[in-house]
Formats: C-alpha cells, structure tokens, sequence
C-alpha cells in the first residue's frame, strides 16, 4: 500500500490495520534477534538514540497521536511524554535518561497498539477534521514509524565490533541488471505542476500544489557510481580547494575526510566497506553511498556540473509532458514492486541498470529508492505553506542549515516516499543512505 486512494470507510480502517501490523513487526524485527539488552541500551554514534529509544519513541508517538488526539483517549503515561519528545532532548544525552527497559518498551507499545485497535472502530474519517479526513493521521503515524525503522537501520549499520545481523540476498529481484542508461537526459525548459494539494496522507511541507516555471536543463540518467566517485577520489578532488564549497572545505579539513564513511582500503589498495558488519569490496556499479552534501557538491563541480534543484529533480522524477500533468510516482500513479530498490530487500543500493521499468516519462532511471539523493536547497515551504498538524515536523527545520533530499533509498518503504516526497538534513551528515546525480544548465535543451 502507498496511499489510501478512493476507499471507503471500512475498506480504509482495514487497510490501516494492516500497515500498523507491518510497520510494527518491521521495528520489532530490527530491535530483536540476537540483540541483547546492552546492544539494545548503548549508543554507538553520538548521532544517533539507542536502539530501545526509538522503539519507545515511536509508540509514545502513536499514543499521542491516535489515542489522546484522534480517539479522545486519557493519556497511558504522560510522565515518559518528556524522555520520548525528540525536540526535548537532543539524541547525544538520550542514554543518561530513564528509558523504559526493551521488555518495558515492548510491553507498552504492544498496550498502546492493542487500544489504538480497539479505539479504531470508533473512530470516524470525518472529512471536515483534516486530521482524520482520508485516514491522515494514521497515515502520519504508520509513515513516522517506517522512518524510524530507517534510521534504526543507520544505528545497525554504524554498529562495530559486534556480529553481523542482517544477511540481505545477494542479488536484485528483478532478474538480469538491464544496460544502464548512459549519460544526461535533456529535460526542456516550461512548466511544471509540483508539490500536491490532494495527496491524503502528503505532509505539510509536500503541500500545496504549485506551478514552477524551469529554464532547460540537463540531468544525469543514473545516480553517481562508486566507480565514477572514485574516479574523482583519484584525481585528487578531496585535495583540491577550487573544487569545494567554502565550508565544504573547511569540513574537509576538520574531519580528515578523503573518502565516503565506511570505507578503507585493502593492503593492495583497493577500496573496501564495512556494511552492516561485514567487509567486502566496493562494488564498482552501484550508487555511491554515505556521502555528505559538501562530497557531492564537490563531485558535481569536479565533473563540471551540479547539484540539481529541487524543483528540477522532481520535474524530471514526476512531470509527463504528454499528458501534462505529475505523476505520484516516476513511473505513473500507482505503486508497483519491481520498479525501485525500495523496503529493505536487498540492504544496498542496487548495480546501475536495475529497475530500468522505473524510469521517468523523461527516461530518468531510479529516482526512487537506492539512496537519498542530495539537491542544491534549502529546505524552506512552499508558497501558501501552512503547518499541520505541528510545526516541529518541518517549520523549525526551514531555512539554508539543512539541504533537501529527495528519492528514498533502499531502506526507506513505499509508504513512506512518493514524488513529492522532501526529506531534509544538515549538509555534514554522511550515516543516512545517501548519495547524488549531477545537472548542468542547458540553453535550448530538447
């Protein structure tokens, strides 16, 4: 499922259901295992929150939101509110706090659940409520929980020292990697229709619709290999100042950074990653990954392109110029497995060419799932923006200290990205499932 579409009442709360049990059993599987309570307690990046905080976390919020706001339901544990409000408490100090213990956490989210059922019969999808109109506010909830399920990936991933737990299939589902499309794809200059005012379960920030008026312009086909990125590795561009933004160099130098995260070489010199505890060669193909806003920046200007815009990854990713009109996905309106990397099935991005049934009405390839890919904006609203239902999921993020991402990577699930979809982050951060494509500006692009 990736939207409720036109069903009724019944058919929806069904539907609800569903994904609540699915989003659920993926936490618990990403929080259980051969996990034990002190892998569950500890912090192993000052980046991220243990693993139990964001298992609390997400049932705290789904009390909130669907017990006390959309069933009108006494609050279960209004004394944790604090410890689980992730505007109170940044995530470097969550493990000196009382944290409910992993058997505590799953006791009291398995409770909160159990009553958000039963309360869901009761309660009515009333279309002048914009928070229970179509279902939303579950939608938030089912949404939120899938994002944290990512970003308890990212804590895995920048786990060390501890057995490997993740053992993904080897190659992608969808049968032999097609030839990978070569090159830019010109994309002409006019407009198009971006952001939605009728998506039922979009977020503020992807609201509303909105035309956008774009000069032509050219767009990578694929997002940036490894093979490519360590080509510029290679000619020295993590040495090279004329490549970087100002404070992109001033990153460079404070860090010590010369390569993406996670990677090493081999005592011959090739390149290795650390992924998901396990060491293996850089596979030449696939979409570079883990690489800051600066490392892109600086890539796109040593290949003498750019970052494209926002609005120009979504133009290419969504804009029909036969029909006239955006699609929800690259693809068309409906989601369908096989035409993106996306739901954690493989645990990597996948080799240039896969997914080519993907593409764009442009021919753009894979701009859903594989990795975030990284534009040139600020996060900022869009024309006519209003916040709903609490400024703290995107107003308080607005301004030029976090970039826009746009795209969803592997592990992001359907439900939780779409074309209109905008993520957000500081410029610095390199353990989400990120990586890039490059634009250059084009006079009389066909």
């Amino acid at each position: 499922m990736t939207a409720p579409g036109p069903l009724d009442e019944s058919a929806l709360k069904e539907l609800i259901a569903g994904e609540l049990a699915a989003v659920r059993d993926r936490s618990l599987g990403l929080t259980t295992g051969a996990l034990d309570e002190a892998e569950l307690t500890a912090q192993v990046s000052p980046l991220m929150s243990p693993l139990v905080w964001d298992l609390a976390h997400v049932g705290n919020y789904e009390e909130l939101w669907l017990l006390r706001a959309a069933a009108g339901i006494e609050p279960m544990r209004p004394e944790i509110d604090d410890l689980y409000d992730a505007f109170e408490h940044p995530r470097s100090e969550r493990p000196t706090l009382p944290l409910l213990a992993p058997g505590e956490a799953r006791a009291y989210i398995a409770t909160v659940r159990s009553k958000v059922l039963d309360a869901l019969d009761s309660v009515r999808f009333d279309p002048a409520n914009p928070l229970t109109s179509g279902g939303f506010v579950y939608g938030m909830v089912v949404q939120h929980e899938h994002m944290h399920d990512e970003t308890m990936l990212a804590t895995h991933q920048l786990r060390t020292g501890a057995p490997a737990l993740l053992d993904p299939p080897a190659a992608p589902p969808d049968g032999p990697v097609a030839a990978a499309a070569a090159g830019e794809v010109p994309i002409p200059a006019g407009p198009f229709e971006m952001g939605t005012s009728d998506d039922p379960w979009a977020y503020d920030n992807e609201r509303p619709h909105h035309l956008v008026d774009l000069p032509a312009y050219y767009i990578d086909a694929e997002p940036v290999t490894n093979a490519a990125y360590i080509a510029f590795m290679e000619a020295g561009g993590y040495d090279d100042p004329s490549c970087w933004h100002p404070k992109g160099w001033e990153w460079r130098n404070a860090s010590g950074k010369r390569a993406p995260a996670f990677w090493s070489r081999d005592g011959g010199g090739a390149w290795l990653r650390r992924r998901f505890g396990r060491v293996e060669p850089v596979p030449a193909a696939e979409p570079v990954q883990h690489v800051c806003w600066y490392e892109a920046d600086a890539y796109a200007r040593w290949a003498g392109k750019r970052l494209p815009t926002e609005a120009e990854w979504e133009k290419a990713a969504r804009w029909d110029p036969v029909a006239g009109r955006s699609r929800r996905f690259p693809w068309g309106d409906a989601y369908e497995p096989g035409r993106a990397n996306l739901g954690q099935v493989l645990h990597r991005p996948a080799a240039a060419g896969s997914f080519a049934a993907g593409a764009s009405a442009y021919g753009v390839c894979r701009m859903l799932g594989d990795v975030w890919e990284w534009t040139s904006s600020d996060f900022h609203g869009y024309p006519g923006f209003r916040s709903f239902p609490y400024k703290e999921y995107s107003e308080v993020f607005f301004g030029p200290d976090h970039k826009v991402l746009r795209g969803g990577s592997w592990a992001t699930h359907p439900l939780a990205v779409r074309g209109t979809f905008r993520n957000w982050d500081y410029p610095i951060r390199r353990q989400i499932f990120t990586g890039f494509r490059c634009a250059r500006s084009a006079e009389g692009a066909a």
